[in-house]
């Protein structure tokens, strides 16, 4: 490594030297900033996870403007639309077609799990509204209390989910009603519940008897192909007349839904005061190293001084050692935090993975802060005085 250094910097790697004068000192800031570096990794991991599972039901459906209740910040959240907006919508000219979407929460025991269906009611006569993964089996929800389930939903064993065929249906109870799977999609549990099920809209107002056929959820749009959907959003506000309505492009229901989780839901916060915990601590990891160092050897230091080098050359050297402390503490931590969230992933079945973008953000950052860290540790060299030292 001291040759390699040696060519790279092209003078003696008296930093990495530094560092490896004492072993265990060395080995111990490497341990620290790796373990900065799995903290940052395993929340970045998660609050990626969360926006993979809240955009995830978004891609089960295809449409182009979203119209929902003034409190429905979420998908799963917020109060009823009427049906009727929905008639004066297909007023304007480049909307061809509308239905209306209803969300609720199905419980499912399975021994002693409980399981959270994320429940769907939709009109089976309109396959064009929802996407090819679960348009191809949308003609099973004509017969009354068929269901359409999830077969990667927490709590039911893979082997059982995938067994689930119209030769093998899967029956199980839920909302006083007996559901019959005959087919399975992809979705995968999230945040808010344990996975996915799709009815239709008359099955899942027998299992939900407080609602009713004229207020779903939302209520979905399709455009005529190349309208521009930013101007029909405009149109619709102005021709439908309930203004306190909430009308976007479907587009733009999905991130606000995700701005929603990530700034204004208590886990999104969590997550990302997690990530700034986890940069402080390496950055007061990598300060308190770099300023130990400095301090044990200010008389050399001091020489080097009293013998003409600039700041330039000190600065040199102690960012010589933030980068081989930040890119030798990095290591280990992507081998760990990739391992942890592999780990998670199988046991929560989150999407929960180390991601390209991931590794290289956290790279650059503990490599930045690195420096950071550093530069502020030379403050006590640049005011140190060669007569007081000697």
């Amino acid at each position: 490594m001291t040759i390699v250094l040696q060519w790279l910097f092209g003078r003696l790697p008296i930093g990495w030297l530094q560092l490896t004068h004492k072993r265990g000192r060395f080995i111990a800031a490497l341990s620290g900033v790796a373990f900065a570096n799995v903290l940052v990794f395993v929340q970045l991991g998660i609050m990626n996870s969360m926006a993979t599972a809240t955009l995830k039901p978004y891609e089960f459906f295809n449409a182009d403007i979203m119209i929902s209740a003034p409190d429905a910040n979420a998908l799963a959240e917020g109060g009823n639309v009427a049906r009727q907006w929905m008639l004066q919508a297909l007023a304007d000219p480049d909307v061809i077609s509308g239905t209306g979407l209803f969300i609720a929460k199905a419980p499912l025991k399975r021994g002693d799990t409980d399981i959270s269906l994320t429940t769907f009611g939709v009109d089976p006569g309109q396959p064009g509204f929802l996407a090819p993964l679960i348009a191809g089996d949308i003609a099973f929800l004509e017969v009354q209390h068929v269901a359409i389930l999830d077969r990667l939903t927490r709590g039911i064993p893979r082997d059982e989910a995938a067994a689930i065929r119209p030769q093998s249906p899967f029956s199980f109870e839920t909302q006083g009603r007996t559901l019959t799977a005959i087919t399975t999609f992809a979705g995968g549990g999230g945040f808010g519940g344990d996975g996915y099920m799709f009815v239709s809209d008359q099955t899942f107002l027998s299992m939900f008897g407080a609602r009713s056929s004229t207020a779903p959820n939302h209520i979905l749009l399709r455009v005529q192909y190349g309208a521009d959907v930013s101007a029909i959003v405009e149109r619709l506000r102005g021709l439908i007349s309930d203004k306190t309505l909430r009308i976007r492009s479907y587009a733009d229901a999905a991130q606000e839904d995700l701005r929603y989780q990530q700034t204004r839901r208590p886990t999104g916060i969590i997550f990302g005061f997690g990530v700034l915990i986890g940069v402080l601590v390496g950055l007061v990891i990598v300060y308190q190293v770099l300023s130990a160092d400095v301090a044990d050897h200010l008389r050399e230091y001091a020489t080097f001084k009293a013998m003409g080098y600039g700041p330039r050359f000190f600065l040199g050297i102690i960012v010589e050692e933030a980068l081989v402390l930040g890119i030798l503490g990095f290591l280990p931590g992507l081998a760990v935090g990739a391992a942890i969230l592999t780990l998670m992933g199988k046991v929560t079945t989150l999407p929960l993975a180390m991601t390209p973008g991931m590794a290289v953000t956290v790279f650059v950052g503990t490599v930045v802060f690195s420096v950071l860290s550093g530069v502020i540790a030379t403050r006590r060299l640049a005011a140190a005085d060669p007569a007081d030292l000697f």
